[in-house]
């Protein structure tokens, strides 16, 4: 069963060559704890460049495009839907927005802002050395996906879609997914980027609630996109103060 929900999670989450069958699939919308899990497989992937004899400027490029070779774009596309729905106003409104397949320019500019801004957080968490960029890349991956195992165990569906194929856990269900990212307060000050993903989970679940009705698809792709960046700079800071 945990082979299986596993299969479903790489399948779902990245784009290593993985074919989920059903039975994946069932098992891992029933198994909120696989998003840590591939938050690790993912970090330690997408930190590979950091070994390699580049300028720190080109590394964390390289992060960045490497972290996308491994995930793909469909994160990414839920955080842009959020941008093109923040930029009109009233409930139905937003709501019309989020089914409308054009790239908006609220759409464009959440996706060109956060993509900039982790960039060059990439880039400073480079200048702290390898080890550091290591752990702050790993931690705030499996922070980007426990706040997506938090919309899973808390969050209630806004409709028959993605968020509902998910929203079907408790939240006792998230004890073992935060139990998970415990293994990273070894690398010390850099485990604060664990809090990005929870962080960003809760204020997207709040402020898409009064004009969605609760959480799609659309929340959790963003939730992991926002929560990658916001973790990274958490961590980033929270070595610099110490």
């Amino acid at each position: 069963m945990a082979v299986n929900a596993l299969r479903g999670a790489l399948g779902f989450l990245t784009r290593i060559p993985i074919t989920p069958d059903d039975a994946d699939w069932d098992a891992f919308r029933a198994a909120p704890w696989t998003f840590p899990v591939v938050g690790y497989v993912v970090g330690l992937l997408a930190s590979m460049p950091v070994f390699a004899p580049l300028p720190d400027g080109a590394t964390a490029a390289s992060y960045v495009a490497v972290l996308y070779l491994v995930t793909g774009v469909s994160h990414a596309d839920g955080l842009a839907d959020l941008g093109d729905a923040a930029a009109v106003h009233g409930p139905a409104r937003r709501r019309e927005v989020l089914k409308d397949s054009m790239l908006g320019v609220g759409g464009a500019l959440a996706l060109g802002v956060v993509l900039v801004a982790l960039a060059f957080t990439a880039a400073s968490a480079v200048e702290l050395g390898v080890y550091t960029a290591v752990a702050l890349f790993v931690a705030s991956e499996v922070g980007a996906k426990l706040g997506m195992a938090v919309l899973a165990c808390t969050g209630t569906a806004a409709h028959e879609g993605i968020g509902s194929q998910f929203t079907g856990n408790e939240p006792r269900d998230l004890v073992l997914p935060v139990f998970l990212t415990l293994p990273l307060l070894v690398v010390g000050p850099p485990a604060i980027a664990v809090l990005g993903g929870p962080i960003a989970a809760v204020v997207l679940a709040r402020w898409t609630r009064g004009w969605l009705g609760g959480v799609n698809g659309d929340v959790f792709g963003a939730t992991n996109e926002l929560g990658r960046f916001l973790g990274l700079l958490l961590g980033v800071m929270a070595w610099t103060v110490w």
